[in-house]
């Protein structure tokens, strides 16, 4: 009896109880786990202590589901009287497997517990103030990430990434009092046959640099280091549940502070792809600390597979909104499977325009290779804004890139949302020991063979309801 539009609850048993419905319409950009509706239900009915949650669904919806679930129960609280310790949810599922009720094995709620912990990790560290997650609490959590995987971890900051020509994250971060830093956390599988990298921007807090942002702009900013929030809470559930490729987390941190050290609009600062860069736009810093980091991958660790992750663009939001993230891609089919792997597991994304020969021009300079910012604001920014890190991949590079802006999606209202765990577990689910995290996982093959693999994509197995 209930009319779900969008969504539709009844309160039971002295409102002690609430049995809601998910809306029924779902468009074909949307996940047919309606998750983003889920978690506003689900938040709209806890009120602390002990409380249960019944999921009635379908097995391929269990994933995004039970993450939906985990946003609506973020860790960090600074308020006085917060209960959180005192707090425990006990999720159960019901799922529903030809008009009968089956049940999820261990290893299926191994993925959950451990993919919900990553969701809920990177939306603490994104909530959290500059004051208590600067660039040395960020590494302080990296190294904890790696002691519990029990990984290698690298860290190189301060003067050493001036002193190793990455110009790009020294340049942003150097003003401010705790240094800026890339963290390497690497996951290394003997005769694997793929190096993978993910790339994630950390600027802890932005005021925009000498560019300096108005002071409407600036609250928020704590939420720009998302990108590499996202890959730290992936990069700790992929390991956890079984990678079966050498894994890279590459974490560019940095605090975009004002002072006299701060670099200036005409500065010219080189990469350490060997490119220079002329600053026009002191805010645009995340495209110069991820260039940093997709050149490193390619140098240093040979990755043939790079994705990089970031709060990059606010044209990101009017570009593809709130709900889905923007990517840009060099592999077609890559492009078409993350699309695909967005739905499966929730965290959505579109793509936008892959046309270099038209837009690198915006960058062009007259004294560098190029400028850090476009020509033409109203020129497909997200695009550019992705192209620039690309360009720092290397002319050589023949292997597959992925660009996630995602600096709307990162948050909902006042809190982070763990955007990006769900979306890059499951796009490598195929590498994945974890059932479950195959099941959201790629329909084909997105292993990487050039940009041509629509064979391996359309004769592969089907694991994904996608109506």
């Amino acid at each position: 009896s209930l009319h779900p539009t969008p969504t539709d609850q009844c309160s039971l048993w002295l409102n002690s109880a609430t049995v809601a419905a998910l809306p029924v319409k779902c468009s074909r950009h949307n996940t047919p786990s309606r998750c983003h509706s889920l978690t506003k239900l689900v938040k709209n009915c806890l009120a602390g202590g002990q409380e249960y949650i019944v999921i009635v669904c379908e097995r391929e919806n269990v994933f995004a589901s039970g993450l939906a679930v985990a946003r609506a129960l973020p860790l960090y609280s600074a308020k006085s009287n917060s209960s959180n310790g005192l707090r425990k949810v006990t999720v159960e599922f019901l799922v529903i497997e030809d008009e009968q009720i089956a049940q999820l094995n261990e290893e299926e709620l191994q993925c959950l517990r451990a993919a919900a912990d990553g969701v809920r990790l990177a939306a603490k560290i994104v909530d959290m103030p500059c004051s208590e997650m600067n660039v040395h609490h960020f590494v302080k959590e990296i190294e904890d990430v790696a002691k519990e995987l029990n990984v290698s971890v690298q860290i190189i900051s301060g003067d050493d990434l001036a002193a190793k020509g990455m110009g790009g994250i020294h340049g942003v971060g150097r003003a401010a009092t705790s240094p800026p830093a890339m963290a390497i956390l690497s996951h290394v599988v003997p005769n694997s046959t793929e190096t993978i990298a993910w790339v994630g921007k950390g600027i802890v807090f932005d005021t925009g640099g000498l560019c300096i942002k108005a002071k409407t702009g600036m609250c928020g900013m704590k939420r720009d280091c998302g990108g590499a929030a996202g890959v730290l809470g992936a990069f700790k559930t992929a390991v956890k549940l079984g990678f079966s490729q050498t894994l890279h987390a590459i974490l560019c941190l940095a605090d975009n502070a004002v002072g006299p050290d701060a670099q200036r609009p005409d500065d010219i600062v080189y990469m350490y792809s060997g490119r220079s860069v002329e600053i026009n736009n002191t805010d645009a810093e995340g495209r110069l600390v991820l260039g940093d980091g997709v050149a490193y991958a390619v140098k240093d660790l040979g990755c043939t597979t790079i994705v990089d992750m970031a709060t990059l663009t606010g044209a990101q939001g009017i570009a593809t909104g709130k709900y889905h993230a923007s990517i840009l891609t060099n592999n077609e089919n890559l492009e078409t499977t993350c699309w695909k792997v967005g739905r499966s597991c929730g965290d959505l994304v579109h793509p936008v325009p892959f046309s270099p020969e038209m837009h690198s021009s915006e960058f062009s300079s007259a004294v560098a290779d190029m400028k850090n910012s476009v020509a033409d604001r109203s020129n497909a920014q997200v695009s550019c804004a992705g192209l620039f890190i690309m360009s720092h991949l290397g002319p050589d590079f023949l292997g597959s890139w992925l660009h996630i802006d995602m600096a709307a999606p990162a948050y909902s209202g006042e809190r982070a949302t763990g955007y990006g765990v769900a979306l890059l577990t499951a796009l490598f689910g195929d590498r994945s020991h974890n059932s479950l995290l195959r099941l959201v996982g790629p329909p084909g093959q997105t292993r990487n063979n050039g940009s041509n693999m629509e064979e391996d994509i359309a004769d592969g197995p089907k694991r994904i309801k996608l109506t």
